[in-house]
């Protein structure tokens, strides 16, 4: 892993926007709704075809983080207001989203 993808620092910035700083100095800033809209998980993306699951559209806007956690040192997994929690958010995907 190289020095880019390291975290320095997360938090919640308001409801739904969620800060990073990275170890190299870079600050992201990350709407949470669109973090759900791009989750990769098999429920949102067919594993096989890499076929889109999820509507985008079905996403509501009044989406919640309800709860972040690591995932080792490369990752991030958030639970959703509206249930889902099976995501992985792995910091250098997060890094190519920011």
């Amino acid at each position: 892993m190289t020095d880019q993808f390291r975290v320095k620092r997360i938090w919640q910035q308001d409801e739904r926007t969620l800060g990073i700083v990275w170890t190299d100095g870079r600050k992201s800033l990350y709407d949470v709704v669109e973090l759900r809209r791009q989750c990769r998980c098999a429920h949102c993306i067919d594993e096989v075809t890499r076929e889109l699951k999820l509507d985008p559209d079905s996403v509501p806007e009044s989406l919640r983080p309800q709860r972040i956690e690591s995932v080792g040192r490369y990752a991030l997994t958030i639970q959703f207001s509206d249930g889902h929690k099976t995501g992985i958010y792995p910091f250098e995907r997060l890094r190519e989203l920011g």
